[in-house]
């Protein structure tokens, strides 16, 4: 008889943010922990804050090109300027399907010698790799000027086991 399979190694943290600019710094040090062939889903509603975080990895990662939104191209790949990896930065709203529609994409190709990082990749991108960074952001809805947002990092895999994602609180 097989011996049941144990669930991937998580580590995780928890922070809360007030600004658009707390948003960017921590995305500049999520960049330090970030290596060739991590793969990272970001997740949270529409305005969360997932664009700016990327933004900030991408200046953290020290990539050429400005980090906006690829909504409507799907995906940017940006070059590294200082010998790093690229940083492909992939937009999945408008994909519907799962890792099949994701293929035309090439991220198998990509994600060894890259920082991928998925907007809206939950269900659709997490057969690329055992190993993956998952950043969830929550922000108040409705009617308000509060800017806080609650960020949850879940390192999944052997990977992040003892990556120092716990250093992102302090």
């Amino acid at each position: 008889m097989e011996a049941p399979h144990s669930p991937a190694a998580e580590a995780a943290a928890r922070l809360t943010l007030t600004s658009p600019d707390q948003m960017k710094e921590l995305g500049r040090r999520l960049a330090k922990l970030l290596r060739p062939g991590d793969l990272v889903l970001l997740s949270g509603e529409l305005g969360a804050g997932k664009t700016t975080l990327t933004r900030g990895l991408g200046e953290g990662l020290g990539v050429r090109g400005a980090v906006t939104s690829p909504t409507f191209v799907i995906a940017r790949v940006h070059p590294s300027l200082v010998g790093g990896p690229a940083l492909v930065h992939v937009d999945a709203y408008r994909l519907g399907g799962g890792l099949d529609e994701m293929e035309d994409l090439d991220l198998d190709v990509s994600l060894p010698e890259s920082v991928v990082v998925v907007e809206w990749g939950d269900g659709k991108v997490e057969d690329l790799s055992d190993d993956r960074l998952h950043v969830v952001i929550h922000r108040v809805v409705g009617n308000t000027d509060d800017e806080r947002r609650t960020v949850t990092v879940t390192g999944t895999g052997t990977r992040w086991e003892d990556a120092g994602l716990e250093g992102l609180t302090a």
